[in-house]
C-alpha cells in the first residue's frame, strides 16, 4: 500500500510558503534568491512589525527570524507568535550573528525549533530548514490521521475488527515516533553538549577560551570580594610577531605553531602541578588568538606567579619546528595580582595588556607584574598625546637652535633645530616624554613638517640678514622614520623649499642610523632623490642604534654625528674613548665629517680636537637657544671669525 504519509521534495518545495524576517538587506537577498532557487515560495520582512502584518496575512509554513531588529527584538517576536493559536504551530528557526550560549538558549525558550548563527553555510541553512519542514508537513499529516481515527472510532460498532486493526496500527506507529522522537532528543542533547563545548573551549587548542576564563574570574573576584585576604594570578602570555609566521608561512602554520605552544605550556603547568609547586590550582586558557592566560589560586604574594612565568619562558625558549624550519618565538607576559580591588575581569585584562606592553618596552625583563605606576604611565602617555593634538592646533610648539662650533677655528658652522614644547598649564614638556608618543600615534607626520616648514623660515629671515657676508651656515633638521616612510615626503619638502626661498646649501637633514637600517630600500630611494637636490644629510646619534657599519658606504651621507652618551665619558678610563676615536677614523676614511655632541669640558674640546674631530656641539659653547638669542650668537661669531678660511660643515 502506498506510504501517504511521505512526502516528496517536489511537492514540499512547491508548496511551502517561508517568511525570512532580516533587517540586513545583503542576507535578505541572499537567503530568498538561494530558497526561491531551492523551489520555496519566499516573503521577506525588514522589522518586526512587517513581519507580524506578514505573518496575519498569509500564515508561513516556517520562519527564518533575526534577533536584533531595529523596532522589537526577535524573543519578543517569537513569543508573541507562540501566544497565538492561529500561529503558535508555526516553527521558527532564529538566524543570528549572537553567538553566546544563552542567547541560544533563550532562543529555544522562546519558542524556536533551531538557531543558525551567522556568517551562515548554506547548505546549513537549506539542511534546517527542510528538516523542520518534513517535521511539520508530518505533524499535519498526523494530525489528519488522528482526525480520521475519531470518525473511525464513531463508527466501531460497525467495524470492530477494522477499529482494533487500526488501533493496534496506530499504536505502532506511536512507538516509532516514540522511538524516532527519543533519538532526535538523545541527538540535541548532543548537539547541545557540543555547542557548550564549543562555546567554553577553544577548537585549536581545546583549552578553556576567553568565555570561560571571564565566567572564571568573575567567580574569585566574587570570593575576593568575601574574602579579603584572598589573592590570584593571572598570567597573560603575548606571542610577539605571530602575524609574521601567518603572513610568510601560512594560516595552517600558524595554527600548528599555536597548537605546539598550547602543548608546552600544558606540559609546563602539568609539571608545576605534579611538583607541587607555587599552588594547587593552576588553570591554563587559550585567551585569544597568540594570547595564553594562566590563572593561579590561591596564592600568597607575586613571586608565585614570577616563578611559574619563568618556568614558561624556560619551556618555550626551544625551537619549534614549523615545515621542517627552525623558529624561535619570543614572548612577552603580563602578570596581575587579582584581589578586591577590582570589579570585573576586564579590569584584570587591561593592566595585563599595560604589563605586557611595558614588558616589550623593556630591555631587562620578558614579564611585568602590573602596579600603579604602569597605569599612571599609561594615563600620562594618554594625557601627552590627547594634549599633543590640541597643542598642533594651538601652535603651543616652538623652536630653540643649538650652535655647531668649528673646533679648529672656534667659528660657528650652523645649528641644531630642537623643537620645545611649553605646555599652557603644565608648563615646559621634555622632548624625550613626546617626541616617542608622537612617533607612536603617527602625529609625529604633522609635527615633523610643521618644524620644517619653521627651521625653513628661519633659514630665509637668517639668509637675508646675512646676505652681505659670505656665510656657509647650516641649520640642521631631525627628520622622522615615519616622515621618510611617507610617499609624498619629497614633494612636501620641495614645496616648503619654494615657499620660503632658501638656498639649499644652508638645509641639512639628519637621520638616525636605526632608520637606515629598518628602512634599507626605502632610504635608497628618498636619499638619493635628496643628493639629486644637493640636500646635506647628517646621521644623528651615531653609535646608539643597530651596527649600521656595514650600510655607511652604501648612502651617501655628509656628516657622522657622535652621541653625547660617548663623548660624555672621554674624561674617564673606558671604552669611550676607543669607540670615538674609531668613529673619527671610520668617517674620515668615507669622506664624512664628524659633529661630535654633549661637549661640556675643555678637555673634551682637547681630545676631539687632537683626534681630528671637525665639529662640535653642547652646553661648553651655548645651550639651545630662542631664534633672537641664536641670531645674537650667531652675528656675534661672525664678527670675531673670519669664515672664508674654514672648512664647510
Amino acid at each position: 500500500m502506498k506510504n501517504t504519509t511521505l512526502v516528496t521534495k517536489e511537492s514540499r518545495m512547491s508548496t511551502s510558503n517561508i517568511l525570512i524576517v532580516d533587517d540586513t538587506p545583503d542576507n535578505l537577498r541572499l537567503l530568498s534568491k538561494t530558497l526561491i532557487q531551492e523551489g520555496y515560495q519566499v516573503r521577506c520582512a525588514v522589522n518586526g512589525s512587517m513581519a507580524l502584518l506578514t505573518v496575519k496575512a498569509k500564515l508561513p509554513d516556517l520562519i527564518l527570524l533575526d534577533i536584533n531588529l531595529p523596532d522589537m527584538d526577535g524573543f519578543a517576536i517569537c513569543e508573541q507568535l507562540k501566544q497565538s493559536e492561529s500561529t503558535k504551530d508555526i516553527p521558527i528557526i532564529f538566524v543570528s550573528a549572537l553567538d553566546e550560549i544563552f542567547d541560544k538558549v533563550r532562543a529555544f525558550e522562546a519558542g524556536g525549533v533551531d538557531y543558525i548563527c551567522k556568517p551562515f553555510q548554506i547548505p546549513e541553512v537549506l539542511s534546517r530548514v527542510s528538516n523542520q519542514l518534513n517535521i511539520q508537513s508530518l505533524r499535519k499529516q498526523l494530525l489528519q490521521k488522528n482526525q480520521l481515527l475519531q470518525i473511525e472510532i464513531s463508527n466501531r460498532i460497525a467495524a470492530e475488527i477494522e477499529i482494533r486493526q487500526l488501533n493496534f496500527d496506530l499504536e505502532q506507529r506511536v512507538k516509532e515516533r516514540t522511538s524516532q522522537l527519543t533519538a532526535e532528543i538523545s541527538e540535541r542533547k548532543q548537539i547541545q553538549k557540543k555547542l557548550e563545548y564549543i562555546a567554553w573551549n577553544n577548537s585549536l587548542t581545546g583549552l578553556p577560551n576567553r568565555l570561560w576564563l571571564i565566567e572564571k574570574l568573575k567567580k574569585l573576584l566574587s570570593f575576593a570580594h568575601q574574602e579579603k585576604q584572598f589573592r590570584f594570578a593571572t598570567i597573560i602570555l603575548d606571542c610577539n610577531r605571530f602575524k609574521i609566521i601567518n603572513d610568510s608561512l601560512g594560516r595552517r602554520a600558524g595554527d600548528e605553531l599555536l597548537s605546539m605552544v598550547g602543548e608546552r605550556l600544558k606540559s609546563a603547568v602539568l609539571t608545576a602541578k605534579v611538583e607541587e609547586f607555587l599552588t594547587p590550582n593552576i588553570i591554563l586558557t587559550h585567551f585569544g588568538e597568540d594570547k595564553f592566560a594562566i590563572l593561579l589560586e590561591p596564592i600568597k604574594d607575586k613571586n608565585c606567579a614570577i616563578a611559574l612565568a619563568k618556568k614558561i619562558q624556560q619551556s618555550l625558549t626551544t625551537a619549534f619546528i614549523i615545515e621542517e624550519r627552525e623558529i624561535f618565538m619570543a614572548f612577552n607576559i603580563g602578570i596581575v595580582i587579582g584581589n578586591s580591588s577590582y570589579l570585573k575581569p576586564e579590569d584584570i585584562f587591561r593592566d595585563a595588556d599595560l604589563a605586557i606592553q611595558k614588558a616589550k618596552n623593556s630591555s631587562s625583563y620578558y614579564y611585568q607584574v602590573f602596579d600603579t605606576t604602569i597605569q599612571n604611565n599609561a594615563l600620562e602617555i594618554l594625557e601627552i598625546e590627547t594634549d599633543l593634538r590640541l597643542a598642533l592646533q594651538r601652535q603651543e610648539f616652538y623652536l630653540n637652535y643649538q650652535p655647531i662650533i668649528c673646533l679648529n677655528t672656534g667659528t660657528i658652522r650652523g645649528f641644531e633645530t630642537l623643537v620645545r614644547w611649553n605646555h599652557p598649564s603644565k608648563g615646559f614638556i621634555s622632548p624625550g616624554k613626546f617626541i616617542p608618543i608622537a612617533e607612536q600615534t603617527n602625529l609625529i607626520l604633522p609635527l615633523g613638517m610643521w618644524i620644517l616648514q619653521q627651521a625653513c623660515q628661519q633659514i630665509s629671515i637668517w639668509q637675508t640678514r646675512l646676505n652681505s657676508q659670505e656665510n656657509i651656515l647650516t641649520v640642521s633638521v631631525n627628520i622622522s622614520a615615519k616622515q621618510f616612510e611617507q610617499e609624498d615626503f619629497i614633494e612636501q619638502l620641495d614645496q616648503i623649499i619654494y615657499d620660503t626661498g632658501i638656498d639649499i646649501k644652508h638645509l641639512k637633514l639628519e637621520i638616525t642610523e636605526t632608520l637606515l637600517m629598518n628602512n634599507a630600500a626605502i632610504a635608497d630611494r628618498v636619499i638619493d632623490q635628496l643628493k639629486a637636490r644637493q640636500i646635506k644629510l647628517a646621521i644623528d646619534d651615531f653609535g646608539t642604534g643597530y651596527s649600521s657599519l656595514s650600510y655607511l658606504d652604501r648612502f651617501p651621507v655628509d656628516t657622522l654625528k657622535i652621541d653625547r652618551s660617548f663623548v660624555s665619558r672621554l674624561d674617564e678610563k673606558n671604552q669611550a674613548s676607543t669607540i670615538v676615536k674609531a668613529t673619527l677614523d671610520l668617517a674620515h676614511n668615507l669622506g664624512f665629517d664628524v659633529v661630535a655632541e654633549g661637549v661640556e669640558t675643555q678637555e673634551q674640546v682637547e681630545q676631539l680636537k687632537a683626534w681630528g674631530c671637525e665639529f662640535a656641539q653642547g652646553y661648553f659653547y651655548a645651550r639651545p637657544l630662542d631664534k633672537d638669542s641664536a641670531l645674537a650668537f650667531l652675528q656675534s661669531n661672525l664678527d670675531q671669525h673670519n669664515p672664508k678660511t674654514d672648512k664647510a660643515a
